[in-house]
């Protein structure tokens, strides 16, 4: 549901942006979009979410959100090229159009990372509380999304866990994918900030 609405947001502001600028920006302005209203709205639901209401969403969530959040990954993954292309154009634009071609590609990265990370959160929940366990907080307390929100962010800044042990086969694997990924979005992060920097360098 979020997935379609969201996507729907998307295909939308790429028809309207197709009209306006390059191909290359209308593609990226209509995955921000759908990134945005994706982020925005699982954040509205799942902020102040105590340990109980964690544990019920996490288990009442369609069944079907594991394909949907697959395709979001995906598609933040497909959305790399898209920035890589928007940088080539901008490469060949001077003045204003450079710079919101160059702002709209570092938004599109960021999105695209805050998203990847948003959807692991999300799945270790599903998978900690489908199995009553799998990551050892070395706390009392039953951990919220806050919580899983931490063991994602981690391991997509750092490629690794903390001070948590991952002690389920399910979400160790999911945690190898997810660092594989956070890896390239690193690599993205650090091309696009220098291309970034350039542009600025180049007035």
């Amino acid at each position: 549901m979020r997935v379609a609405i969201a996507g729907a947001g998307g295909i939308l502001t790429y028809g309207v942006g197709a009209l306006l600028a390059p191909w290359q920006v209308a593609v990226l302005l209509g995955w921000d979009v759908m990134a945005a209203t994706f982020l925005i709205w699982v954040w509205w639901t799942i902020r102040g979410s105590d340990s109980a209401e964690t544990a019920r969403l996490a288990k009442t969530e369609d069944p079907s959100r594991a394909l949907a959040d697959l395709v979001l990954v995906s598609a933040s993954v497909a959305s790399l090229p898209g920035v890589g292309f928007a940088l080539v154009k901008a490469s060949s634009d001077a003045g204003a159009a450079r710079d919101m071609i160059t702002a709209v590609a570092v938004m599109t990265v960021a999105l695209s990372w805050l998203l990847v990370h948003l959807a692991f959160t999300l799945r270790y929940a599903d998978l900690y509380y489908a199995a009553d366990g799998g990551i050892d907080f070395h706390d009392d307390r039953t951990p919220d999304y806050g919580d899983f929100a931490y063991v994602a962010f981690t391991i997509g800044m750092t490629f690794q866990v903390s001070d948590t042990d991952l002690v389920s086969r399910p979400i160790r694997m999911t945690a190898l994918r997810h660092a594989l990924l956070s890896y390239l979005f690193g690599i993205a992060v650090i091309a696009t900030t220098i291309n970034a920097i350039a542009s600025l360098l180049n007035h």
